[in-house]
């Protein structure tokens, strides 16, 4: 029932919001009976997540007398709140589900509490919202020192970045060249009855106007497509591999990046994928079984390439570091409530040891291209920035690569506009071209 729905979606958040844990693991473990059950879990989790800062400064305020209400119950009002400023749900609906899940949690005397703070909110929408939005980092959701952070580093963008990151995401995908023309595959899926609103990449990367279950995309399970933003879909572009060449791709996991590589240039002599954790490299390799693709994968520390490295060197690296995901907060809303601004330091040092680490197995003239997913200049230019010095045989070739990739003239005067500007490599804003935020510096080895 829609109570279920909602009291599953209030221990999720609660867990999320008090526990630190992923959101994404979690709703991956659930089973709801029906596909419209599992939409709105989804979608409730989300929303609720996504605007949490804000629903939860709204609710301070109505939490004015008796005790603090549980974890569980304090993140089924969010749910609540959620659903009445966020969604098209009913009000009736909405309200009576919402208070009927606190019995379902076993909690039935907060049910009183639940409709009491919802009907109030209804009366007093105005003025709780004048009361609340002075404050830019409550008004949009944020954490106040990302909000700082996000300032110093994009300056004049600020405002829409923060607005990009509570966007719903867009839904991309990539179209597998090797399984058929991406404009063949348009048509199919424009008489399959999904419309589709942009692209790039020659089409091979299509936006549909309404997101859909991967079963519902022609030959998903035959490996004809993949959803994937156009940022993360830059990686294998900005990399460019030739055929005969040796690749390595670091901190591959979950895969996405190892297919559309594969996918590019179906002649390489071989692609090493390389994770830290034996399950996600499982993931690398469902992922590349579904694509019909075949790569060596290993498990290992990719800033300790003595124990799995063979001493051959790689024509091309990809270096995806583990980072904030700051630049994917449309999609991962969760960054907001789990990261801390003491964990940048310590992500930056892990993403200069992988650099320094990944150079030395580059072939002379070879490339490595250095990808995050953050939109903090601490993780991405700044690393990047001391590398070079460190090392005068590494040039910056971003830009002639962001030529050369096959992006469209106006994406790139976008990106050339948005992005590159006096930190070296690429650095694209959250919701430029409808992407998500991503960060690429291309390094040529110019020395043997």
């Amino acid at each position: 029932s829609g109570a279920v729905v909602r009291a599953r979606a209030a221990q999720i958040v609660a867990q999320v919001a008090f526990q630190g844990r992923s959101l994404d693991r979690m709703l991956a473990a659930e089973r709801p009976a029906t596909a419209q059950a599992r939409g709105l879990l989804r979608s409730l989790c989300y929303d609720s997540l996504r605007w949490y800062i804000r629903l939860d400064a709204i609710l301070a305020r109505l939490l004015t007398r008796g005790a603090p209400p549980s974890p569980e119950i304090r993140a089924l009002a969010v749910v609540g709140l959620c659903q009445l400023e966020y969604t098209d749900i009913a009000t009736h609906a909405a309200v009576a589900e919402t208070v009927n899940a606190a019995r379902v949690l076993r909690q039935p005397r907060a049910a009183g509490l639940i409709n009491a703070v919802l009907r109030r909110y209804l009366r007093e929408r105005a003025e709780l919202a004048r009361r609340t939005d002075g404050d830019l980092a409550v008004r949009t959701a944020h954490p106040r020192w990302l909000v700082d952070a996000l300032r110093t580093d994009w300056s004049g963008q600020l405002e829409r970045i923060l607005a990009a990151n509570n966007d719903r995401p867009p839904f991309w995908l990539r179209v597998n060249r090797r399984r058929g023309a991406p404009e063949a595959y348009r048509r199919e899926l424009e008489q399959a009855g999904h419309a589709v609103s942009a692209s790039l990449f020659g089409g091979e990367a299509l936006r549909l106007e309404r997101p859909c279950d991967v079963a519902e995309l022609p030959g998903f399970a035959q490996g004809r497509v993949s959803v994937q933003d156009p940022a993360a879909q830059l990686a294998a572009h900005l990399l460019a591999p030739r055929a005969g060449e040796r690749v390595l791709d670091a901190c591959a996991a979950p895969g996405g990046k190892t297919g559309h590589l594969l996918e590019l240039q179906p002649s390489l002599a071989e692609l090493v994928a390389v994770d830290v954790s034996a399950s996600r490299l499982q993931r690398v390799a469902e992922n590349l079984r579904r694509l019909g693709l075949e790569a060596r994968l290993v498990q290992g520390d990719a800033a300790q390439p003595g124990a799995w490295w063979d001493g051959r060197r790689f024509d091309r690296v990809l270096l995806d570091v583990p980072c904030s995901a700051t630049g994917v907060i449309r999609r991962h809303p969760d960054v907001k409530l789990l990261r801390r601004a003491d964990d940048i330091p310590a992500l930056a040092v892990r993403q200069a040891e992988l650099l320094e680490a990944l150079w030395p197995l580059l072939a002379p003239g070879g490339r490595l291209v250095y990808a995050s997913c953050s939109a903090l200049r601490a993780e991405t230019s700044d690393v990047v920035e001391a590398f070079l010095r460190r090392h005068p045989e590494a040039a910056d070739v971003t830009a002639d690569a962001l030529a050369q990739s096959g992006a469209p003239a106006a994406e790139l005067a976008a990106l050339r506009d948005e992005g590159i500007d006096a930190g070296v490599g690429l650095r694209i804003a959250a919701g430029t071209a409808a992407m998500d935020g991503f960060y690429y510096a291309c390094l040529q080895q110019t020395t043997g």
